[in-house]
């Protein structure tokens, strides 16, 4: 099989219904939806969740939690993606943005501990996990909470 003979299943491709297009087409005048009626009108038809009169499922299921406006939603960063940094590097939020390891800052930065720290560094965020500070100073840096 050569690239030029490549070609769609036999079936596979069909033209589209031309609807709408005179008597001879077979789908003229009413353009296959028969006389008047719901199914007939222009967005007619029941929605996907249409259960025929019945109470719809997303009615009949309590309401369940909230959502906490107030909470702060922090850009996460895992240890072992510092390491591009050269060593004695002073790592901050707008740094990590600029280096492209986050994209958006949200409400701060927190330091999270998966993966190893090989460079020597001093890192500043607005949050750390124990073992994400444990790493740091393993390593011979300094973890600093704004």
């Amino acid at each position: 099989m050569k690239l030029h003979e490549l070609q769609p299943a036999p079936g596979a491709k069909t033209s589209p219904k031309r609807v709408g297009r005179g008597i001879g087409s077979g789908l003229g005048k009413t353009s296959g939806k028969g006389h008047k009626g719901q199914k007939a009108r222009s967005g007619g038809g029941k929605g996907p969740a249409f259960e025929g009169g019945q109470t719809p499922l997303q009615r009949r299921l309590p309401k369940r939690g909230f959502t906490n406006i107030f909470a702060k939603e922090y850009a996460e960063v895992n240890v072992e993606q510092l390491n591009r940094f050269a060593d004695g590097t002073e790592v901050t939020p707008e740094l990590l943005k600029q280096s492209g390891i986050v994209k958006n800052l949200k409400d701060g930065v927190r330091i999270l501990g998966q993966g190893e720290l090989s460079k020597r560094l001093t890192v500043k965020a607005n949050g750390f996990t124990k073992s994400a500070v444990a790493k740091i100073e393993t390593a011979g840096g300094k973890a600093e909470v704004i």
